[in-house]
């Protein structure tokens, strides 16, 4: 007696049509993300997250707190889709199926309405960011200057600055790929953090990379401005483990209408921290370089022909030959002159050290070895670091690769 071969059982296309006007009714009654996507998730078969364009994470529709983890963790078996409206990346949807995976059609209509109820449901704390970065850039570009306007569209944008304020800003390099808007993130973690110190701090993104992050942090006293600096290089190191993160502060001011030197202090203070390969600095511990604040604010021209008088030269050199010129003019003013300690710190022959300097007297025309030569390429270094330059770095200078040197002990 022979059995008739069963089919494999296909979902009704009633079911589908049921879900997806769940999705629908959620969305159009502003039920609210959560529930959104709750029912994004009935009409995938599939556990959701959703997460912004900056990485956070705005609703999640899971069977578990493990099934979470792995949504989250963005395990192997889990799908990601781009959120998009237009040209523009509003976040990432990420599915785990329960069972077959969704048609390409039906996942692709699902992430379209989810993109569009993302993009409505952000817009208005969009549009807030947008507006304290454009007042933050226009501020510390001295295009506001009188002190009523600042502190009223400060009040308006939720800070209250008429106490004092100060500038903080973060930098972080990230030192493996990234993907999706990483930038964006910095800015929503650099917030969270300055604002979970006292709240009321405005913050801007910056073009480029690194991510710089400029913020104008109420406080009136010193001590509340180191506070959130600690605080925001606490944050942005534990959030943003594969980044490099500096943070660097201002003194305080008292009168808003001076948030404009604040805001040269601290990004000096940001450009020696990054060159010396520090985490976090204050102005005020800059030490000499605090004399070149008024060349970097006035006239940065006379700091850059300065540069280019003395260290522009060398780095040009090292660029172009892969040598490393700039680099034992800095290890042998760090050690006072001392070329067999300036060798046991290169790794090299105090011979090679010895030429090296021969080279730098030969195109800078400056002696390393006299006391004019040794001030001049000296301030030449920090015209470099103040002005933000990056010296010349080739692979094998690179962190951890000791110059491509076996070391041995320095020789007398």
């Amino acid at each position: 007696m022979s059995s008739k071969p069963t089919s494999p059982k296909v979902p009704a296309k009633g079911a589908d049509d049921a879900t997806l006007e769940a999705l629908s009714a959620a969305i159009e009654s502003g039920a609210g993300l959560p529930a959104v996507a709750r029912a994004a998730a009935k009409a995938l078969g599939a556990s959701i997250a959703l997460i912004d364009r900056s990485s956070a994470v705005l609703a999640v529709a899971a069977s578990s707190s493990a099934e979470e983890g792995k949504l989250l963790s963005d395990a192997g078996d889990v799908a990601s889709v781009e959120l998009r409206v237009a040209d523009t990346v509003v976040g990432e949807l990420r599915y785990r199926a329960r069972g077959e995976p969704p048609s390409p059609a039906l996942a692709r209509m699902v992430s379209t309405l989810l993109a569009l109820e993302v993009e409505r449901s952000r817009a208005p704390e969009w549009a807030s960011d947008e507006a304290a970065g454009a007042f933050v850039r226009a501020v510390l570009a001295r295009e506001v200057t009188d002190r009523g306007d600042i502190v009223a569209r400060a009040a308006e944008l939720g800070a209250q600055i008429e106490a004092g304020a100060g500038v903080v800003i973060a930098r972080a390099a990230p030192r493996t790929a990234q993907s999706g808007e990483w930038r964006a993130r910095v800015l929503t973690v650099a917030l969270r953090a300055l604002r979970s110190t006292g709240g009321g701090s405005l913050g801007a993104l910056a073009e480029g990379e690194p991510a710089e992050v400029a913020a104008i942090v109420p406080a009136s006293e010193d001590g509340a401005l180191a506070r959130a600096a600690q605080g925001l290089e606490r944050e942005l190191s534990a959030a943003l483990p594969s980044f490099a993160v500096t943070v660097a502060r201002s003194r305080p001011t008292q009168d808003p209408v001076d948030l404009y030197r604040a805001g040269k202090e601290a990004l000096l203070a940001a450009n020696v921290a990054e060159a010396e390969g520090l985490s976090l600095l204050a102005f005020e511990d800059t030490g000499a370089y605090r004399l070149l604040l008024p060349a970097m604010s006035e006239d940065p021209g006379e700091l850059e022909r300065f540069y280019e008088e003395t260290l522009a030269p060398l780095a040009g050199y090292d660029e172009q030959y892969e040598t490393e010129l700039v680099a034992t003019v800095e290890a042998y003013l760090e050690n006072d002159g001392n070329v067999a300690q300036t060798a046991a710190q290169l790794f090299t022959h105090r011979h090679t050290v010895r030429y090296r300097l021969e080279r730098v007297r030969e195109l800078s025309g400056h002696d390393i070895s006299s006391s004019e030569g040794r001030e001049k390429l000296s301030l030449g270094l920090k015209a470099m670091r103040v002005l933000g330059i990056a010296a010349p770095r080739g692979p094998a200078m690179e962190p951890g690769t000791e110059a491509g040197r076996v070391r041995r002990p320095a020789e007398d």
